[in-house]
């Protein structure tokens, strides 16, 4: 009989979509966002309720619990506001848990919050349970994600020790995602579109060489730079920069279509990267079409866990169980 699961704060479902993957089947997704409950049921099953993930409204008993809460409250790229009320969701997670009485639960979110209070309250209310916990830290490039993105799973399990997945091989590039003439991206495909550049946006892209970043706009064309710039100089290197065509991207965030928020820039062309793009990196099938306009699409897959590290966590739940 094929084990279950509940997937709570589910998105637009790619932590399910790996999961299902591995062999496990949804039975619940909670997910507050209009536009990612209707991606999820686009693309990964109609299982999907539109609520909020912090009370724990259902009684379906399921295999497996797996949960992925706002991380930024805790992650290094936001403000680590130790009084976001976000920081608190994940202990919402153990409502849910005494009604469903998962085998195992699996939370994912950013290295840090493994070092908050609120995961150790969280932790002692699993132990509580009878579950013993152990902390996963793992980069989405060891296992075929073309991006380097660093993930705590915290896995606590009522079926003994689960081994930590193993790295799968040689990490998959941006060329190899974005860029490879056998599988090209569809002209016509709705979700090839990137906010087109103007004005002194388009003339500092153009200036920004291979591999090249914000200190190469600075050298190159002080004239376009803020004086802001010019007085602080390059905490953020990869502001402006543009991907590595030969090595997996860095971590994409929510924000991967603006130039300022990181090296999110197309190895040899002068724009963004397409929202289909973006999903690619993320291990999200071309078949996939998400709902919403190009800013919230963008959120949905930048908040995304990766497929194929989904799929690798997923797999070692499923053989412990």
């Amino acid at each position: 009989m094929t084990a279950t699961f509940i997937d709570l704060f589910s998105g637009a479902g790619l932590f399910s979509a790996g999961m299902i993957e591995a062999g496990l089947a949804p039975v619940l997704a909670v997910e507050l966002s209009h536009d990612a409950v209707e991606s999820y049921e686009r693309n990964v099953a109609g299982c999907v309720v539109r609520a909020d993930a912090s009370e724990a409204f259902s009684d379906l008993r399921c295999d497996v619990l797996v949960a992925g809460p706002p991380c930024q409250g805790f992650s290094t790229l936001g403000r680590r506001d130790p009084l976001d009320e976000r920081n608190e969701l994940g202990l919402s997670v153990l409502p849910w848990v005494r009604k469903s009485s998962p085998r195992v639960v699996v939370i994912e979110n950013v290295p840090p919050f493994v070092r908050s209070q609120q995961w150790h309250r969280l932790a002692e209310g699993l132990r509580g349970m009878g579950y013993g916990i152990d902390v996963w830290e793992l980069d989405a490039k060891d296992f075929g994600t073309p991006q380097r993105r660093r993930r705590a799973f915290t896995v606590a399990s009522k079926v003994g020790a689960i081994a930590r997945p193993e790295p799968t091989g040689t990490p998959t590039t941006v060329a190899e995602a974005i860029m490879d003439p056998t599988r090209p991206v569809a002209a016509d495909d709705p979700m090839n579109v990137w906010p087109t550049p103007r004005g002194v946006a388009s003339e500092r892209i153009a200036r920004v060489p291979k591999g090249g970043d914000k200190r190469d706009i600075i050298k190159l064309a002080p004239e376009l730079c803020p004086p802001s710039w010019l007085r602080m100089g390059c905490q953020a290197t990869d502001a402006w920069g543009r991907m590595d065509a030969d090595a997996p991207s860095n971590t994409l965030r929510c924000t991967f279509q603006n130039p300022s928020k990181g090296r999110y820039l197309h190895p040899v062309e002068d724009r963004v990267l397409s929202l289909r793009e973006g999903a690619r990196l993320q291990g999200v099938p071309d078949s996939w079409t998400f709902a919403g306009r190009p800013y919230p699409v963008a959120r949905q897959i930048g908040n995304g866990v990766p497929i194929p590290l989904a799929a690798a966590v997923g797999k070692a739940v499923v053989a412990a169980l």
